[in-house]
């Protein structure tokens, strides 16, 4: 269903998107919650909700979705929450997201993230990148 939803939406057919997402959502899947997410972000076949928004991309981050993690973290610091954007970040580099990575390391430059926290997402995030490349 989750593939379904990602073609449509390939083809501009937000609607059907939605529909496939939500079906594949309502039965655990963190990619469809991720895409539906972002549906809800830019208004794309549904109306913009950031309640709705923030309810997909924190389910995502339950279920593993590295990027939803990271968006978690751009929301938060959006509203000047730094801090939990920090930890949102932090887990997301230590799934391997290069994203998240830049993020600590920006902040870490504007003094806003612990050496020692800048060190762990560096060693989390490397941990990360060997194990895929293990297998």
């Amino acid at each position: 269903m989750c593939y379904m939803g990602t073609k449509r939406c390939n083809e501009g057919d937000y609607k059907r998107a939605f529909e496939y997402w939500s079906k594949a959502a309502a039965l655990g899947d963190a990619v469809a919650h991720c895409q539906l997410s972002i549906l809800y972000y830019n208004g794309e076949g549904v109306e913009k909700d950031e309640q709705k928004e923030l309810h997909h991309a924190e389910q995502a981050a339950i279920g593993g979705h590295p990027s939803a993690r990271h968006n978690l973290g751009c929301l938060e610091r959006e509203k000047g929450r730094v801090d939990r954007a920090v930890k949102h970040y932090i887990i997301a580099a230590k799934l391997g997201y290069d994203r998240s990575l830049e993020s600590v390391k920006d902040l870490y430059k504007a003094g806003q993230v612990s050496k020692d926290d800048f060190a762990a997402a560096l060693r989390g995030h490397q941990a990360a990148v060997d194990a895929t490349k293990s297998r």
